[in-house]
C-alpha cells in the first residue's frame, strides 16, 4: 500500500463539500459531439471490493470517476500489479427514462474490464484511454446490479502513458480501473449512432450512422439553414463560411431530427496546412501563417491524478494559458475526456495531440544519448515485439477516430523520443491515410528519418541553434525551468533542467529564453515552440503553474510582446 501527499487544488474542495451534500461530481453531459437529452449520470458513491495476487481481499466506498489512487476517490490507496478491481452499483431507472434502448457508457477503464447487469456479462473492453459502451436493454430489472471487473497489466504492452510503478523524475503515480464518467442513455430502436461532416468550400457534407432519413438544421451567422437527409447523407450550403481560429473559434451548432431520436453537434469551418512563405516552409492556418507558442500538458492533478475535480479545471487551465499569451497545449502522451477537446475548440486553444505510447523505455538509449547528439537510428526493427506492436497501432486509430472531429486539434505526434518508437515511415502512412488533413509529427524529439511533416527537436541543457531546413522546424519540447513553489509541492523532489530559487529570477531567465533564443529561431523558420510545462507535476517543479493550480509563476500577459515579435517575423513581406 502507497499514500501520497493531501495536495488539493481548489476545485477539490470544492468537490468534496459537494459531495457531503449529495452532489455529483463530473455532472455534465459526457459527449458533446453527439449530445441528446436522454441522460443518467452514475458517477459518486460506488463499491469497489480489491482482491491482491496474494489473495487478500478488502471492500471500499469509491467516489467515480476518480481512479483508487488519487484523493478524490476517497481509497487514495495503490494496489499491487494484478490487482482485480470489483466495482458494484445498485440502481433502478428513473420514471419516463426508459424509451426502447438504454445504453451503459464507461468513459475510460485502465485498462482492461469485464461488465455484468444482474449477473448477465454485457461485454469486455482493452484499452484504457477510450470509452466503450455496451446495450444493457435484455439485462435490466426493476431493481438492477451493475458491477465492472478491472484490471490494470502495466508490463508496456498496452498504451501506458507517463504511469510506472516505481514513480519518481519525469514518471508519474499509475492509476488504474475507472477514471472517466460512467452513465446510461436510453434511445429509440432507431436512432443516430455517429455522425461526421466534411466542408468543401461553401459546402458541408454530413454522414449520419444509424438512420436513413431526417432534417438537419445548422445554425449559421446569418441564421438556421436545413436540409433533408438521405440515405444517411446531406449536403448543406454554408454561404460565406466563417473560419474558425484562436482570434474567433467560431463553431457551427446544429441538430439532426430522425423519427423519434433528436441529437446535437457542432462543427468548424478551418484548415491547417504547411505552405512555403517568402522562401520559408510554414504552418497555415486558414492560409495565413501561424506559430504554435505552447505549453507541454500532462493532464495530470494533485488530487485527482488522472482525473480533474471538476470539468471546469480543464476550462480553467486552457484559460490560465490564454491568459498568459499561449495559443497551444500539448497534451502529452495522454487522451482526455472529450470535454478537454469540445472547451479547446469553444475557447480557441489549438492542440497538438500525442498518441500514448507503450513499449519499453530506456533510459540510456532513449534519453542520455540522444542529449548528446546521438539522433540517428534505423526504426523499421526497433520495439518488434508484435503484440505490442499491435497494441500501439489499435490505440493511434481509436484516437484518430475519437477526436478527428475537433478542429482544435492541429497535429498528431505519433512517437515521442524514441520510446516504444517502430517503422515511422509506415505508422506516418497509415495515420495519412486515416486523416489526410493535419500535418503529423512521426518523431517528436529525435530518431528521425522516417517520413514526418516536420524536422523535430526537443532541446534542454544547451543553447537553442537552428539551421533551416526543407520542412518547418518545430521545437516540440524545450525549456523545463524550475522554481518551488512552498505550500504546494507534491514532495521533495525538484526534478527539471535549470533551477532557480526566486520567482523574479525564473521569469527573468525565462524571458531571456524567449527573446534571445527562441525569437532568433523564428526567422531560421520555426513554427512552433512548447515549453516545458504547463503545471508541475509530482517531483517535476518545471510548471508554469503548480501542481495544485494555486499559483502562477508568470504574470498575465507574459508572452503577449514575445508573440508580437513572432507576428512580425512570420507575417508575408510585401
Amino acid at each position: 500500500m502507497t499514500s501520497y501527499p493531501k495536495l488539493y487544488t481548489e476545485a477539490g474542495e470544492r468537490l468534496l463539500s459537494s459531495l457531503a451534500d449529495g452532489g455529483i461530481p463530473w455532472d455534465v453531459y459526457p459527449r458533446p459531439l453527439l449530445e441528446r437529452d436522454s441522460y443518467l449520470n452514475l458517477n459518486g458513491s460506488w463499491s469497489l471490493s480489491v482482491t491482491e495476487p496474494s489473495g487478500r481481499s478488502r471492500d471500499f466506498t469509491i467516489t467515480l470517476p476518480f481512479p483508487p489512487e488519487s484523493l478524490l476517490s476517497g481509497v487514495n490507496e495503490r494496489f499491487p500489479e494484478g490487482s482485480t478491481l470489483l466495482y458494484r452499483r445498485e440502481l433502478s431507472l428513473p420514471s419516463g427514462f426508459l424509451r426502447d434502448r438504454v445504453i451503459l457508457h464507461v468513459g475510460a477503464c485502465d485498462n482492461s474490464c469485464e461488465v455484468s447487469v444482474n449477473g448477465v456479462a454485457v461485454g469486455a473492453h482493452v484499452g484504457g484511454y477510450d470509452p466503450f459502451s455496451f446495450d444493457i436493454t435484455d439485462c435490466l430489472a426493476e431493481q438492477n446490479v451493475i458491477t465492472i471487473r478491472a484490471t490494470d497489466r502495466l508490463d508496456g504492452t498496452l498504451p501506458y502513458g507517463k504511469q510506472r510503478h516505481k514513480r519518481g523524475g519525469m514518471w508519474y503515480t499509475p492509476i488504474s480501473g475507472i477514471w472517466q464518467t460512467v452513465w446510461l442513455e436510453s434511445v429509440p430502436e432507431r436512432h443516430v449512432t455517429s455522425l461526421d461532416v466534411t466542408v468543401e468550400g461553401s459546402n458541408a457534407h454530413f454522414t449520419v450512422g444509424g438512420v436513413r432519413d431526417g432534417r438537419i438544421t445548422v445554425t449559421t451567422p446569418e441564421g438556421e439553414r436545413s436540409t433533408l437527409l438521405s440515405d444517411g447523407l446531406a449536403t448543406l450550403e454554408l454561404g460565406e463560411p466563417r473560419r474558425w481560429s484562436p482570434a474567433d473559434p467560431y463553431l457551427y451548432r446544429y441538430e439532426v431530427e430522425s423519427g423519434e431520436d433528436r441529437v446535437r453537434s457542432y462543427f468548424a469551418v478551418r484548415e491547417i496546412s504547411i505552405e512555403t512563405v517568402d522562401g520559408t516552409p510554414r504552418l497555415c492556418l486558414n492560409h495565413e501563417p501561424i506559430f504554435l507558442n505552447g505549453l507541454l500538458d500532462q493532464g495530470y492533478f494533485s488530487d485527482g491524478i488522472y482525473t480533474p475535480a471538476a470539468p471546469e479545471s480543464y476550462t480553467e487551465d486552457i484559460l490560465a494559458a490564454r491568459r498568459l499569451g499561449i495559443n497551444t497545449l500539448r497534451k502529452h502522451i495522454k487522451l482526455e475526456p472529450a470535454f478537454f477537446y469540445a472547451e479547446c475548440d469553444r475557447l480557441g486553444m489549438l492542440v497538438v495531440q500525442d498518441m500514448v505510447q507503450n513499449g519499453k523505455y530506456s533510459f540510456l538509449r532513449d534519453t542520455a544519448l540522444p542529449t548528446v547528439g546521438l539522433i540517428r537510428r534505423d526504426d523499421r526493427r526497433a520495439h518488434r515485439d508484435p503484440e505490442t506492436r499491435r497494441a500501439f497501432i489499435e490505440g493511434m486509430e481509436r484516437t484518430v477516430g475519437l477526436l478527428r472531429a475537433h478542429p482544435s486539434i492541429v497535429v498528431w505526434t505519433v512517437f515521442n523520443e524514441g520510446w516504444g518508437q517502430f517503422c515511422s515511415t509506415e505508422l506516418y502512412r497509415r495515420l495519412r491515410a486515416l486523416d489526410p488533413t493535419r500535418p503529423i509529427d512521426s518523431a517528436s524529439g529525435w530518431f528521425a528519418g522516417g517520413e514526418s511533416d516536420f524536422d523535430s527537436r526537443h532541446i534542454y541543457f544547451k543553447p537553442i541553434r537552428l539551421k533551416p531546413s526543407g520542412k518547418p522546424i518545430f521545437l516540440s519540447e524545450f525549456g523545463g525551468y524550475c522554481l518551488r513553489v512552498d505550500g504546494h509541492l507534491f514532495g521533495d523532489g525538484n526534478y527539471g533542467y535549470r533551477r532557480f530559487d526566486s520567482q523574479t529570477d525564473f521569469e527573468a531567465a525565462m524571458r531571456r529564453l524567449y527573446e534571445e533564443e527562441l525569437l532568433p529561431a523564428v526567422a531560421q523558420g520555426l513554427c512552433g515552440a512548447i515549453c516545458t510545462q504547463l503545471s508541475d507535476v509530482e517531483d517535476e517543479t518545471n510548471g508554469i503553474l503548480t501542481y495544485d493550480r494555486r499559483v502562477a509563476k508568470l504574470p498575465s500577459g507574459f508572452f503577449e510582446p514575445i508573440n508580437r515579435r513572432i507576428d512580425e517575423l512570420i507575417r508575408p513581406k510585401k
